[in-house]
């Protein structure tokens, strides 16, 4: 892997991105609990006004650190091509969860540079947890390294995932839980992706899957899970990638049971 430039400050992409993110999730937490403006992009869709200012605090921190990189963020750069050395922003992934005060989401800030990612970090600022990855270099959580789950049969695994803002792929994702449920030892609704798929990496959750997803939701996990000793793919079993809108991820033998019995 070849050295990474630096940013501006003399820090290197892995530590601006989480303290982008650590910075994020204190504004973030600053205004849980007393949303007050919000705005529904589509069915199920919110944005708060704490989505848009996390999202100036990030995208202000990494044009100070790399002027000349390119930043494709969900809420006001959405359209933004990926060329070149680009950042990836979630400035708050889980707003559902947000805007109603259950205490489960995160910020979401990755480095690719074209199609492959270089840097992704996840943190959850209620439970002070900044998931990292670096290519080529392992994942961690907190400093400490993870690696995904050692199991390695469904009826033993906490499956998790989330249904999306598309009626009819959520409809098939309830019908494939409908399908596992009694094959595996339990089933959750996350309510965010970032978080499922760090979770995956971690081993708390052993396999997660979703059908309805956009580059800034999945550009830190992929890399976060295969750095971790996991696998991402898609629903035809391809290996996913940043332009991914459906993954499930886990461990390799998991994930091939998954696909074999439930996938299409």
């Amino acid at each position: 892997m070849p050295n990474l430039p630096l940013a501006l400050s003399g820090r290197s992409p892995l530590e601006v991105a989480g303290t982008a993110a650590r910075e994020a999730g204190k504004l973030l937490l600053t205004h849980f609990g007393s949303v007050k403006k919000v705005k529904r992009k589509s069915a199920g869709n919110l944005v708060t006004e704490a989505d848009i200012l996390s999202e100036k605090l990030i995208v202000d921190f990494l044009r100070k650190e790399y002027p000349h990189f390119g930043i494709l963020s969900e809420e006001s750069n959405s359209a933004t091509s990926i060329s070149g050395y680009t950042w990836v922003v979630d400035p708050l992934d889980g707003t559902n969860n947000y805007t109603y005060g259950i205490p489960f989401f995160c910020v979401n800030i990755a480095l690719v540079r074209d199609r492959d990612i270089l840097v992704g970090v996840t943190y959850d600022p209620v439970r002070d947890e900044l998931f990292e990855a670096q290519a080529g270099e392992g994942a961690y959580i907190n400093e400490s390294p993870i690696r995904v789950t050692s199991i390695t049969s469904l009826k033993k695994s906490l499956i998790s995932l989330d249904l999306g803002y598309s009626h009819d792929l959520g409809r098939k994702m309830l019908e494939t839980i409908n399908q596992l449920w009694g094959q595996v030892h339990c089933v959750r609704l996350m309510g965010s992706s970032s978080l499922g798929i760090a979770y995956v990496a971690c081993g708390r959750v052993s396999l997660y899957f979703h059908r309805y997803l956009f580059p800034w939701d999945i550009a830190s996990g992929l890399l976060m899970v295969r750095e971790a000793g996991g696998e991402v793919v898609d629903w035809q079993g391809e290996t996913a990638n940043i332009g991914s809108v459906e993954l499930i991820a886990s461990n390799r033998k998991l994930l091939h049971e998954f696909l074999r019995r439930f996938g299409r």
